[in-house]
């Protein structure tokens, strides 16, 4: 990752550039899956660009390929762990009121035990 591209004193960038460790699941020139630290499912990804973003607010139409390759990788991420069946979450906080503690942006991919509601009987 170039200098330009991360911001100073973002963990997330630091674990990008290696300067902190971190158990890297996939990564390709783009993004970067790594195990979450502190899981809150039997499978808890983080996937995340290696370029800073604060938060999904910053995502513009003119990112409409950025997105595209983003999503794309995270289905990659679930194919590698074998969670494609029966499912997995993928949850983005955004902001202190959504939740976001890190502010790069990243996506939480979660397995391994139901969500714990089915909508459909909600419906």
């Amino acid at each position: 990752m170039e200098a330009s591209e991360r911001k100073q004193g973002c963990l997330f960038c630091e674990i990008i550039a290696g300067e902190k460790e971190s158990e890297t699941i996939l990564e390709n020139d783009g993004f970067i899956a790594i195990q979450d630290k502190y899981p809150k499912a039997p499978v808890h990804v983080l996937v995340m660009p290696k370029r800073h973003i604060e938060w999904l607010n910053d995502i513009g139409a003119q990112d409409a390929e950025f997105c595209r390759s983003m999503l794309q990788f995270i289905v990659e991420v679930a194919e590698e762990l074998g969670i494609t069946d029966p499912g997995y979450r993928v949850i983005n906080n955004v902001g202190s009121g959504g939740g976001q503690v890190i502010f790069h942006l990243h996506w939480h991919l979660l397995a391994g035990r139901s969500a714990g509601f089915n909508i459909r009987e909600q419906l």
